[in-house]
C-alpha cells in the first residue's frame, strides 16, 4: 500500500489555501529591504512598501536579496549588513546591529521598522510594536509600518482597538492614503469584507496606482469567490510594480482559484525569487511542487520558508510531506510532530501522520505496530474535526494490513512450535550422548554353540535339531535365550 503521493498533494494545497490570508506581505517574517538613500521622501517609500524595485531579483532567476552595488561605510550600509543578517536567520544579532542604528540615528523610520519585524519574529510583540510606532513618528505614512502594526494587532486580537484609532486618525487626516489601506486590512483581518473593500476603494480614490490597496482589494475579492476580479485587480498591480513579490504571491492564489494551476506555479516561483526570505511565497511555491512530486525542489523552498519563519505551522507541514515523499520517515515524522507543538489541535498534522505509517517503513518497528500507529492517527485525525471522503478506505486498508499482518504472525508462531516439537521428538528419539552402541544382531554361522540363559559361561549345550520342512529341506537354525551370542573361542 503506498497511499502517500496521493495524499502530499490535498495535504499540502490545504496548507496554500492557510497561507492564503497572508498574502499581501510577510511583515512578521520578511525584513524589509532599505531605501536608495536614508533621505528619500516617505511617499517614495510608500509606493514600493518593504521591498524597491530595484532591491528584488529578476522573474527568470533568483538573486540575492541586495542587488545594488555596495553602498559606502555608514548608516545605510549598516543597514543593508544588518538586514542580510536577518534574513540569515541571525535575529539576535539582526536585533543588536538594527537597535545600535537607531541609537545612532533615531531619524531611520525604516531601520525601526526592520527592527520591529525582528522583534517580532523573536517573540517580542511589546518591543515590536514600539519599533513600529517610533517608524511612524519619523514618517507617519510610511505604509510598511502600518501593514506591520495592522497585522500584530490582528496576530494578537486586536483589531477592534487598532480601527478605533484609526478611524480617529482618519477624522483629522481624511486624505492619508496609508491610513485607509491600514484600516482595509484591519477590517480585513476582522473578517468585516464589505467595510475593507469600501476603504480600499476610498484609498485608491487618492492614489489610483497604491498597489497595497490593490492587494486588499483583491483579497476581498477572492475572499468573496470572485476570483475574476481579484484577477484583473491583481493583474493590475502587476503592471504597475512589477516586482512586488506579494502581489505574485496573491496571483498564485487566484490562479490556482481558477484552476490555472502552470500559472499559479509561476507565479509562486516569481513571489519566491522576488524576496527569499518571503515565508508565505516560499510555502506555496513548495506546496506546488510536492504536488508534481518534485520532492527535493520543494524541500528546498519549504526549509527556506521555516527558516525565514520558524513557527509556520503551515510550511512545516508541507516540508513534512515533501520529506516523506522521499520516503524519509525521520524527518517527516519530526516535522508533523513540530506542527502540534505549535498547533495542537491541527488535524491535518494527524492524518499526514498516518499516510507516513502507511507509506514509509519506520526503521526497527515491527509492521504490527506500525498499522496500529497508523490507525491512532486516524482517529486523532477524526476526534480533531477532520474530514476527508478517502478516510474510511484507507482505515479500511490499514485494518487489512493488522489482519494480514496477525494471521501471518500466527502461522509462523504455529511453525516454530511445529519444529519445536519435531526437534524434540528426534532428541527424544537419539540415544543420550556418551551411551555406547548396541552391539549389532546376526544369524549365527552353523556349528556355532549357543550358551543357555542360566547356564554358566563354561557350559553349552548343542542345539536342537529342527524338524524337516514338507519339502524335505533343513529349516534354518533358530538360536534360543535371549539372542545373547558369544563366541565359540571356549
Amino acid at each position: 500500500m503506498s497511499p502517500g503521493p496521493r495524499l502530499s498533494c490535498a495535504r499540502a494545497l490545504t496548507s496554500v489555501v492557510l497561507a492564503s490570508s497572508l498574502w499581501l506581505s510577510a511583515c512578521a517574517t520578511t525584513p524589509a529591504a532599505p531605501r536608495p538613500t536614508p533621505e528619500e521622501t516617505a511617499e517614495d517609500a510608500d509606493s514600493t512598501a518593504t521591498t524597491p524595485p530595484d532591491a528584488g531579483a529578476t522573474t527568470e532567476a533568483p538573486s540575492p536579496p541586495l542587488s545594488r552595488p555596495e553602498a559606502p561605510r555608514g548608516p545605510e550600509r549598516d543597514f543593508v549588513e544588518a538586514v542580510e543578517i536577518a534574513r540569515r536567520g541571525e535575529l539576535t544579532a539582526a536585533e543588536a546591529a538594527l537597535r545600535t542604528l537607531v541609537e545612532l540615528d533615531p531619524k531611520l523610520d525604516y531601520a525601526w521598522t526592520n527592527l520591529g519585524i525582528v522583534q517580532e519574529r523573536m517573540g517580542k510583540t511589546a518591543d515590536a510594536e514600539r519599533s513600529y510606532r517610533k517608524a511612524l513618528d519619523v514618517a507617519p505614512e510610511q505604509q510598511s509600518a502600518w501593514d506591520c502594526l495592522a497585522r500584530l494587532y490582528g496576530r494578537t486580537g486586536r483589531t477592534a482597538k487598532l480601527e478605533a484609532e484609526l478611524r480617529e486618525r482618519l477624522s483629522s487626516q481624511p486624505d492619508s492614503v496609508a491610513l485607509r489601506t491600514a484600516l482595509a486590512i484591519t477590517l480585513l483581518q476582522a473578517k468585516n469584507h464589505a467595510a475593507a473593500s469600501a476603504e480600499a476603494k476610498q484609498a485608491l480614490k487618492g492614489d489610483e496606482r497604491h498597489v497595497r490597496a490593490m492587494q486588499v482589494l483583491a483579497q476581498v475579492y477572492y475572499r468573496e469567490g470572485k476570483h475574476e476580479l481579484a484577477r484583473m485587480v491583481l493583474e493590475n498591480a502587476r503592471a504597475i510594480d512589477p516586482k512586488d513579490a506579494a502581489t505574485h504571491n496573491g496571483l498564485g492564489l487566484v490562479y490556482l482559484a481558477l484552476d490555472s494551476r502552470p500559472q499559479a506555479l509561476e507565479s509562486f516561483k516569481t513571489a519566491a525569487q522576488l524576496r527569499p526570505d518571503f515565508a508565505e511565497a516560499r510555502n506555496n511555491f513548495g506546496a506546488m511542487l510536492n504536488e508534481a512530486q518534485d520532492y527535493a525542489a520543494a524541500v528546498t523552498e519549504l526549509e527556506a520558508a521555516v527558516r525565514a519563519a520558524p513557527d509556520f505551522a503551515s510550511a512545516r507541514l508541507n516540508l513534512g510531506n515533501a520529506h516523506r515523499g522521499q520516503g524519509n520517515f525521520a524527518r517527516a515524522r519530526a516535522e508533523y510532530e513540530q506542527v502540534l507543538l505549535l498547533m495542537p489541535r491541527a488535524a491535518d498534522a494527524y492524518f499526514n501522520l498516518a499516510i507516513l505509517y502507511l507509506d514509509v517503513e519506520p526503521p526497527g518497528m515491527e509492521p504490527l505496530k506500525r498499522y496500529k500507529t497508523a490507525l491512532t492517527h486516524f482517529d486523532n485525525y477524526q476526534a480533531r474535526g477532520g474530514r476527508d471522503e478517502r478516510i474510511a478506505q484507507y482505515m479500511k486498508d490499514a485494518r487489512k494490513l493488522i489482519d494480514r499482518e496477525e494471521r501471518r504472525l500466527e502461522r509462523e508462531q504455529k511453525d516454530q512450535l511445529r519444529k519445536a516439537t519435531e526437534a524434540q521428538k528426534a532428541a527424544e528419539a537419539s540415544p543420550p550422548e556418551g551411551t555406547p552402541p548396541a552391539p549389532s544382531v546376526s544369524n549365527p554361522e552353523p556349528g556355532t554353540r549357543v550358551a543357555a540363559p542360566d547356564a554358566s559361561p563354561s557350559t553349552t549345550s548343542a542345539p536342537s535339531s529342527p524338524a524337516p520342512s514338507p519339502d524335505g529341506a533343513s529349516a534354518a537354525p533358530v538360536p534360543t535365550g535371549s539372542g545373547r551370542l558369544t563366541a565359540d573361542s571356549q
